[in-house]
């Protein structure tokens, strides 16, 4: 609805730029007067002040003023209609945007919040759009807010400020990541997220490495380095082409969607609590493959044995087609 009133608005302007070109060029030719009489006249006959003539008119000078009085009251009537309802409108859905976010964002919960936008944010706010997360994106930029905020729910304003986190809902979110450019603002927005959320899982983008062990000890659960990890990536193309591949073919998104998932503890049901793999049987099941288990105390076992028992905090790590991915969802979470 606002693109119609902003057209709406620039077409007012255009036509009352054509007619004051129009008058000016109009008394120029028809009644050769120079460029500041010309304007003048147009602008008095336009505006309809009263204001006398430079000199006497001839017929055709009259004909032509009487059309220029004609035409701009219907021009300038249109345009102050126009660009009145421009700026009621834009104020009117401002406001009902404004309390839509408000209503979205007071809705959120397990969420997660991304502070900036940049390459790194957008990123990770894409991922998390394909893999169906809620997220919040902080982001300063009313510009680039403005850009995208059909699509991604945004809260303006600077992530550094503990009021911003809270109208993120960061009290609600289980995670927080901090894509900002700088390594000194994402220390910060570690320090008020951790102060905020002593729960909240943070992850936060580093530039140095001698950033990481900081945003560790301000309270980062993961920190990133971005280039050291697509570099890392570039290198093991050249020695393990075919492997990198087949690793990206796994993380397919789109059509494919993705071939990896995780399952907790909590999401099985309760009869396969502190059963083996074997019970679980999940290659009979889906056709899936377990190929890792996060144990309770965090430690992370590779292609783990079918006797090994699921136990609380723990999460398996299950491979499989997409289809077979949401056969596993639809027996044993129960979801689609």
């Amino acid at each position: 609805m606002l693109r119609i009133f902003r057209s709406k608005f620039a077409l007012s302007i255009f036509l009352l730029i054509t007619l004051l070109l129009s008058g000016v060029l109009g008394y120029r030719i028809l009644a050769n007067y120079d460029w500041i009489d010309a304007l003048y006249m147009t602008v008095i006959t336009i505006t309809t002040v009263g204001y006398s003539e430079v000199r006497p008119s001839d017929p055709t000078t009259k004909v032509f003023t009487i059309a220029l009085i004609v035409s701009s009251v219907f021009i300038v009537a249109f345009a102050i209609s126009a660009i009145t309802e421009y700026l009621i409108s834009r104020n009117t859905i401002n406001k009902i945007k404004y309390k839509m976010k408000r209503k979205k964002l007071d809705l959120l919960k397990d969420h997660v919040i991304i502070c900036g936008f940049g390459r790194n944010g957008k990123e990770a706010a894409s991922r998390l759009q394909k893999y169906r997360r809620p997220f919040v994106v902080i982001e300063r930029n009313p510009e680039l807010i403005e850009h995208y905020d059909e699509d991604i729910l945004f809260v303006e304003g600077n992530a550094h400020e503990d009021d911003v986190l809270m109208e993120a809902g960061i009290d609600r979110a289980t995670c927080l990541i901090s894509a900002l450019p700088k390594d000194a603002d994402n220390l910060f927005v570690v320090l008020s997220s951790r102060q905020l959320n002593r729960n909240l899982h943070i992850i936060s983008r580093a530039s140095e490495e001698s950033s990481l062990k900081k945003l560790r000890q301000a309270g980062a659960d993961n920190a990133v380095m971005p280039d050291k990890i697509g570099g890392g990536h570039m290198a093991s193309l050249v020695v393990l082409p075919d492997l990198v591949e087949f690793m990206n073919q796994l993380a397919m998104e789109g059509e494919q969607r993705t071939n990896l998932e995780e399952i907790s503890f909590d999401d099985l049901p309760e009869k396969y609590h502190h059963k083996s793999l074997l019970d679980l049987d999940i290659r009979r099941i889906s056709g899936c493959t377990v190929i890792g288990l996060k144990q309770p105390d965090g430690k992370y076992i590779i292609n783990p044995e079918v006797s090994i028992k699921l136990l609380p905090n723990s999460k398996l790590m299950v491979l499989g087609r997409p289809e077979q991915i949401d056969k596993l969802n639809n027996f044993l979470l129960g979801r689609t």
